[in-house]
């Protein structure tokens, strides 16, 4: 019988081999590799420092002063806070862009999806569809507040009552008449010129939902809303929760449609059309700053608490 010793390292088993020490320059050589992409992240970052996160710090800072006409500040506390919310403008603003935000995801949120789901379910045209709902959004908005402003022209002058009076019936004071008929009027608008954009995204959604799942349904007997309701909705749903969260944000913040086509009046003063008053007509950018600020809470908190609020339904389900 033939004995070997093996010793207790050769025994365990081969040794692993040592790891390889790093080469000296890799590091550069990797931001050297990515440099394009560390270029076009800084100039990024320089842009959002620049028109983003600055304007949003001074606008805090100067929420605490006062400006007079020759840039000389003073500090004043809470002043210009006290000021704004003792404003009845304030709350009637509130009022106006409650309203205006509650309509449009009535109108501007559901008109664009439904617009893009029948552009989807098109087999001829769909194209021609596509930039026929694109069109209003190469417009200047300014220009195309305009050219509504003229559609809502109180008299017969205007294309919505001229088009009444030629089927016999009584013409309308749009933007003249009472406070919810003239904000129903800016939505109308307002959803015109920007759903070109969101129609292009939930047509994208669209696309990527599995044929099968038609298939399917068409084979169980469902109809067209069946199908909507069962399939492309739910198939779309995180889609529709952000472009929800946008949509709300976004209305919140209106202000070329009263500027433009109301100036403010029938009591159609925005939150962000106010705050043009107090920088631009009061010069008192301190209050201008202060209620910028309460709208930027109160958007982080709606913002927050819907996120909150989405992803504990995604957890429950």
């Amino acid at each position: 019988m033939v004995t070997t010793n093996l010793s207790p390292d050769r025994a365990a088993g081969p040794v692993p081999a040592a790891a390889a020490p790093r080469p000296r320059g890799a590091v550069g050589r990797r931001v050297r590799s990515n440099a394009t992409a560390y270029l076009f992240l800084a100039g990024a970052i320089v842009c959002f420092a620049l028109f983003s996160w600055y304007p949003m710090i001074r606008e805090v800072i100067m929420s605490f002063q006062k400006t007079n006409f020759a840039g000389q500040t003073s500090w004043v506390g809470l002043r210009n806070y006290q000021r704004v919310f003792n404003d009845p403008d304030f709350w009637s603003s509130w009022r106006t862009t409650g309203l205006f935000t509650l309509i449009a995801v009535v109108f501007g949120y559901a008109v664009p999806f439904f617009t893009a789901v029948l552009i989807n379910e098109m087999r001829h045209a769909r194209s021609y569809f596509r930039l026929l709902v694109y069109l209003p959004v190469m417009l200047p908005p300014v220009a195309a507040a305009f050219l509504w402003k003229w559609f809502y022209t109180p008299d017969q002058s205007g294309l919505f009552n001229a088009a009444l009076h030629a089927v016999h019936l009584p013409t309308v004071q749009w933007l003249q008449s009472s406070h919810t008929t003239a904000v129903i009027c800016l939505v109308a608008f307002s959803t015109w010129i920007n759903m070109g954009s969101t129609v292009l995204i939930y047509l994208a959604s669209l696309q990527g939902i599995p044929g099968e799942l038609y298939e399917a349904a068409e084979i169980d007997g469902a109809g067209l809303w069946r199908r909507i309701w069962h399939v492309t909705i739910p198939q779309t749903r995180l889609i529709l929760s952000l472009m929800l969260l946008l949509q709300i944000i976004g209305t919140t913040q209106v202000f070329m449609e009263p500027y433009v086509m109301t100036g403010g009046s029938n009591d159609t003063t925005s939150v962000v059309f106010l705050i043009y008053q107090y920088a631009f007509n009061y010069n008192n950018y301190g209050s201008a700053s202060a209620l910028g600020v309460v709208l930027l809470l109160v958007l982080i908190g709606f913002a927050a608490g819907y996120m909150w609020l989405s992803r504990r339904t995604g957890e429950e389900e």
